[in-house]
């Protein structure tokens, strides 16, 4: 069979491309090795430039109605425990948040700066899949689950991709392009090759859903002890704990009650049993990332190209957001007015993104560590937080918000960060094309965009209060902005942007 793009992986990620993908016209097969959605305990909900992102993209509905049935409960984990060291069985107190902002190494980041983005979406990730799952099929991709990637072959004209199903039976797909976004242990980056140098693990952690034949013994909220790290909510029942004591002999092997149960009463110094598991899978702090996110027409996305461990709750958004930034180039590659160079900036962006990421994921595991040294340097660095205004910096960078992609010297300061948020966005941003707000009333500004009005939607200014007119790229960052009705240095300016991002003119 033939298609413009092979995606591997059916979870969020790999669905989230397929949609961008799709609905700019680009024909996708996607390949996932499981026949049903993992169960597997990951992430909790996305965060507001996610929620941001996929509300543009017509599923404002669809995201409010899950989170109004997953957010009970949330609010009182996220600030009813200050995640402070303290003895076993000691009460860490209280500080209720009005908003929740994420956490550094379980020091939550309230009360928190006004942001000009929503507020994030509480809800498993398995939900997230299945709500994206039922979109792609909505948009007509072609989802082929039990079909495990053996092998392929590139060309200059495109990728020929080896697949085996469950029965044994080989397909082969042939498309313009491969994206690997299958996991950690992703079977594209090994098969292509890709270096994927880092940092070795020094922790095994536990994510899990259990039945305790006592929750009252075990406080709500992140708890740091004398051993290790336990967070129990925002149900009872759901367990996150971490021991500092090297990574697993074993990481795939089977969890049992005793070694969950030994590992909980280590970690949360609290004389709780467990009697039933309903969910569990092991992590560690092994941190990686691939050395580049191209190489020839097979390229990398989520986990298959950066790994780390999940405090602040990052990995699932910068995926997603690795999803959004490479759709609309890949795109404009496979339908051919992309210009030279357009694919190779989603690693120039990206990668430095996903890289301050580790960093500060290496980071939090420096200051979670029980021994006396990290110990004091949280203390420190908890003191400082609200002392320095740090909040909102941390806030900002775990949230993804302070990103700001390189657009040329002398530009608008708006130029090269995230769109202001409007309502009217969710309207004109339902596809993955480039806007051009402010047009319609500019004679001038029509002028100049003539000729790319085929691959550039045109509107009217996005809100009252900002600036005259920008250009917009699919992902929501600025490329062009200016401040008045635009003169002929303005003009030039959004020529020379229309070109770098959209390609020639077609006259």
């Amino acid at each position: 069979m033939n298609t413009d793009v092979v995606v591997a992986g059916g979870g969020p990620v790999g669905l989230l491309l397929a949609a961008e993908l799709r609905l700019a016209g680009v024909s996708v097969t996607l390949l996932e090795r499981l026949t049903e959605p993992s169960q597997a305990i990951k992430a909790g909900g996305i965060n507001g430039r996610s929620t941001q992102l996929l509300a543009r993209r017509g599923l404002r509905a669809r995201l409010e109605a899950e989170s109004a049935q997953h957010g009970d409960g949330f609010a009182a984990f996220a600030g009813g425990r200050s995640a402070e060291p303290a003895a076993a069985g000691g009460d860490t107190g209280a500080r209720p948040p009005s908003r929740f902002n994420g956490h550094f190494a379980g020091l939550f980041l309230h009360p928190g700066p006004e942001l000009d983005v929503p507020a994030g979406t509480v809800m498993p990730q398995q939900t997230l899949e299945r709500l994206l799952g039922a979109w792609v099929a909505e948009l007509g991709v072609q989802v082929l689950r039990g079909h495990a990637i053996m092998g392929f072959t590139q060309d200059a004209e495109g990728v020929t991709v080896r697949a085996a199903t469950g029965d044994g039976e080989e397909v082969r797909v042939r498309g313009g392009y491969l994206v690997g976004c299958d996991g950690g242990r992703s079977t594209v980056r090994k098969l292509a090759g890709f270096d994927f140098p880092g940092t070795e693990p020094l922790t095994t952690g536990y994510q899990a859903i259990v039945t305790l034949d006592a929750p009252e013994r075990l406080p709500l909220g992140w708890n740091l002890t004398g051993t290790g790290l336990c967070a129990h909510g925002p149900r009872a029942g759901r367990l996150l704990t971490v021991a500092f004591d090297g990574p697993p002999a074993n990481r795939d092997a089977e969890i049992t009650v005793a070694e969950l149960q030994d590992n909980l009463r280590h970690v949360s110094g609290r004389d709780v049993g467990i009697t039933a598991i309903q969910a569990a899978t092991r992590f560690t702090d092994n941190t990686r990332q691939a050395a580049t996110y191209r190489k020839g027409r097979v390229l990398l996305a989520g986990d298959a190209a950066h790994v780390h461990p999940p405090f602040g709750g990052q990995g699932l958004n910068l995926g997603l957001q690795d999803a959004a930034n490479l759709g609309w180039k890949l795109a404009a590659t496979v339908q051919g007015w992309a210009p030279d160079g357009l694919l190779d900036t989603y690693t120039t962006e990206r990668h430095p993104v996903a890289a301050r990421v580790l960093a500060n994921t290496r980071a939090q595991i420096a200051i979670m560590r029980p021994d006396a040294h990290s110990r004091a340097m949280r203390e420190l660095f908890g003191e400082l937080i609200p002392a320095t205004g740090m909040t909102e910096r941390l806030v900002s960078m775990v949230q993804g918000l302070d990103i700001r992609y390189e657009m040329g010297a002398g530009a608008h300061p708006l130029t090269g960060g995230h769109v202001p948020d409007a309502l009217e966005l969710e309207d004109a941003m339902r596809l993955p094309r480039p806007v051009l707000f402010g047009a319609v009333g500019s004679a001038t500004l029509r002028a100049a965009v003539d000729g790319w009005t085929d691959r550039v939607d045109v509107r009217p200014p996005h809100r009252s209060a900002g600036p005259a007119a920008l250009l917009v790229r699919p992902d929501g960052y600025v490329a062009w902005a200016a401040d008045r009705d635009p003169d002929t240095s303005d003009v030039d300016a959004l020529r020379r942007a229309l070109r770098r991002w959209c390609g020639d003119p077609l006259r």
